[in-house]
């Protein structure tokens, strides 16, 4: 009754746990032209396309996806075998081991009036799934710990999962095998289940479970008498073969008992198999609570991903369809890293120490901004930054095992976390690119108004040059040009003789009729200023930020001046001392 109400209770958790993770895909969004779509329109969507989904030709599609990338995962396959063999695993013997199992009076009871735990195939199977998920957790530590796959960094809820499934398997396993052995398991079964056995009887019978059963007495020992086995052996099949197997079938288990005989009698006096029972339940009834909690959610929420982008894009699915999808993605990620791993930004982590420009570690981010959590200034900060750096080749869309489409979720957090008001100095480089290809996905004409509160931020420290501006000019700035010189491209500006080739094929220049008015420093001039060390002129100037890097002034320059890099370390220089005044 214990165990019923318990289980009862941890599914109640785990149902109203599961309906909250859901209304979270309606109720949260990423992107800013998510906030406007309600609540019940987003659901309405929901039902509408799965409908039509489900009554056209794109349910083969999610059938060939179901069988391909759910069941069988190809996609992980295609990457890795040994990641692909541990999915396999931890998946299939998890499943099975919870359906057939954890779940047992609610499945496996229906389904098959004569089950009982003790008999086969349900003993065996029991074994093979947990035996599947020790494989799969085995592979998972080697991997995580002893390969130390680059950059595939191991959280909280990854130790989580690996702890809560390690405890659930080894206290089975182990509590399997201290029942085969227990002598008072043994003789509860007795009583329970003899009816008006003698004596002799009841010797017969424990002669023999001693020696088919694994049973541990402390007074029946080998060598066994076969008359006395044969007599055990009729007891045994007319009370106890309908419920009872040999325990051979449960690998697992048995070959626990046979480790652990020479002690099981002071483990059964210790009440050893009940102590661990407690922990095995314990860990069962946590595991399967904190479920839709946890990142083992990915086990629903991953293959839900997976036929939702199978079906769905960005250009003929409905906006509100978009902005749960993209909900639903944060809790499908696995945290395996392929896509950390592919990331064509990821070396900048080893400059930059901002785990937000690892892609598997921004999805931890976007969970908390999707949520409203409270983050610090400096928090909002590094996930801006490590948002925007990213060069939107793909890869991690490409590579993701569970179908998120990371390349739409990072521009769709991007603008929101942008809208916050803290100037991102990357949107002056080219990583701007693609935000400017998809300029008009913006709402509210929201391109420029980022960009202008980066500049404005660099403009508040170095005057950048316009018509109605002086620039206080400060003396040589000797430490200034050093650091330039430090750079083996950067210091090339030393040997402009000042033709002006770089200016007159700039296409930046050549756009405008006045390009001093509107760009201050032209190119040929940024040289000079750098050879004076004049600082406020090198670093005041537009045309730093509206260089298109096209590298025109490089390959004409007679002199091999690297005018471009220098452009570049001017930049950073720009940046990096802005950095400094505002912490």
């Amino acid at each position: 009754m214990f165990f019923t109400n318990s289980l009862y209770v941890a599914l109640t958790i785990f149902g109203l746990g599961l309906l909250y993770k859901i209304s979270i895909w309606f109720r949260y969004n990423i992107g800013v032209e998510a906030g406007d779509i309600p609540t019940s329109t987003r659901i309405s969507a929901a039902i509408k396309g799965i409908t039509l989904t489900l009554f056209s030709g794109k349910i083969f599609t999610l059938l060939r996806v179901f069988i391909v990338d759910v069941l069988l995962q190809i996609r992980v396959l295609r990457q890795d075998f040994l990641r692909w063999l541990m999915h396999i695993c931890l998946y299939v013997g998890f499943m099975l081991l919870l359906l057939m199992h954890g779940l047992d009076k609610f499945i496996t009871s229906v389904l098959f009036p004569e089950y009982y735990s003790t008999i086969n195939p349900f003993m065996f199977l029991r074994d093979l799934f947990g035996f599947l998920v020790i494989v799969g957790i085995g592979i998972a530590l080697y991997r995580r710990f002893v390969m130390k796959i680059p950059r595939l960094r191991t959280g909280g809820q990854d130790y989580y999962a690996l702890i809560i499934l390690a405890i659930i398997m080894i206290s089975g396993v182990l509590l399997e095998g201290t029942k085969i052995t227990s002598y008072s398991r043994y003789q509860e079964m007795v009583e329970e289940y003899t009816i008006a056995a003698d004596e002799e009887e009841l010797r017969a019978l424990e002669t023999y479970w001693v020696k088919e059963f694994a049973v541990v007495s402390p007074t029946v020992k080998a060598p066994f008498d076969d008359e006395l086995l044969e007599s055990g052996k009729e007891a045994h099949e007319m009370s106890c073969a309908q419920c009872h197997s040999k325990p051979q079938s449960a690998f697992l288990g048995y070959t626990t008992a046979k480790i652990i005989s020479p002690i099981a009698l002071g483990l059964d006096r210790a009440n050893i198999p009940e102590i661990l029972w407690y922990i095995h339940f314990l860990a069962c009834w946590l595991g399967l609570a904190y479920l839709p909690f946890s990142k083992m959610f990915h086990l629903f929420a991953s293959p839900l991903s997976l036929l939702a982008n199978s079906v769905m894009d960005m250009e003929s699915s409905s906006p509100a369809n978009i902005a749960t999808r993209q909900v639903l993605e944060l809790d499908a990620c696995t945290h395996c890293g392929s896509c950390t791993l592919n990331c064509s930004v990821g070396v900048a982590f080893e400059s930059i120490p901002n785990l937000n420009i690892l892609p598997s570690e921004k999805i931890g981010s976007l969970k908390k901004l999707a949520s409203g959590s409270r983050l610090t200034e400096q928090q909002l900060i590094d996930v801006q930054e490590g948002i925007y750096l990213c060069t939107n080749c793909e890869r991690c869309t490409v590579v993701c095992p569970v179908g998120i489409n990371l390349q739409d979720m990072w521009f769709s957090a991007r603008e929101a976390v942008l809208g916050r008001g803290y100037p991102e100095f990357f949107m002056l480089s080219p990583f701007s690119y693609y935000r400017g290809l998809r300029r008009e996905a913006l709402v509210d004409d929201g391109y420029r108004e980022p960009l202008d509160r980066a500049r404005g931020a660099i403009a508040a420290e170095y005057h950048l040059m316009s018509p109605d501006k002086l620039i206080p000019l400060s003396p040589a700035d000797r430490a200034f040009r050093g650091g330039l010189s430090l750079s083996a491209q950067a210091s090339t500006f030393s040997v402009c003789f000042g033709c002006q080739s770089c200016t007159t094929v700039c296409p930046v220049v050549a756009n405008y009729d006045n390009p001093e008015e509107v760009l201050g420093m032209l190119p040929h001039q940024i040289m000079h200023a750098c050879g004076l060390g004049v600082r406020d002129l090198a670093l005041g100037s537009n045309m730093l930020w509206d260089c298109l890097t096209c590298y025109q002034c490089q390959e004409h320059c007679p002199q091999g001046v690297t005018i471009t890099d220098v452009l570049y370390e001017l930049k950073n220089v720009a940046v990096k001392q802005v950095r400094q005044q505002s912490t």
